[in-house]
């Protein structure tokens, strides 16, 4: 299965305490926590561009399977990593944040980021 396409937010759980963990500001948490963001994956064999707009933030991310590349986080920090691919999930560990996103289905994907044992989970459906 292609992770290509555009996906909505429809779901999240532990959104504000780990967004707090990661040290976000309260201001920016009760802004962001409703808005239905957009992520745009576009796969070209090993090469991803992902896109995900919230609100009036554009976070764009370039990588290729198993080679080192400078990722944005999404508090804005750019650091280096190395996105792995495990059947229909990619995988990266940023800044002590392990990321997986799972294709669960053709029309579905789940975002898991886990940082001190606070589990943020995102389900996003193609649109």
């Amino acid at each position: 299965m292609s992770f290509s396409g555009k996906y909505q937010l429809e779901s999240q759980e532990n959104f504000e305490p780990f967004m707090k963990a990661i040290g976000l500001p309260d201001e920016l948490i009760q802004k962001g926590k409703d808005v239905k963001s957009i992520s745009e994956i576009e796969e070209t064999g090993d090469n991803f561009k992902v896109t995900v707009t919230t609100g009036s933030k554009v976070l764009v991310n370039n990588f290729t399977i198993g080679q080192e590349t400078e990722l944005e986080t999404i508090t804005g920090e750019k650091c280096k990593g190395v996105v792995m691919r495990e059947g229909n999930k990619l995988k990266v560990t940023l800044k002590g944040i392990d990321s997986v996103t799972e294709l669960v289905d053709e029309n579905t994907i789940a975002h898991i980021m886990t940082l001190a044992g606070i589990v943020y989970k995102r389900i996003s459906k193609r649109m």
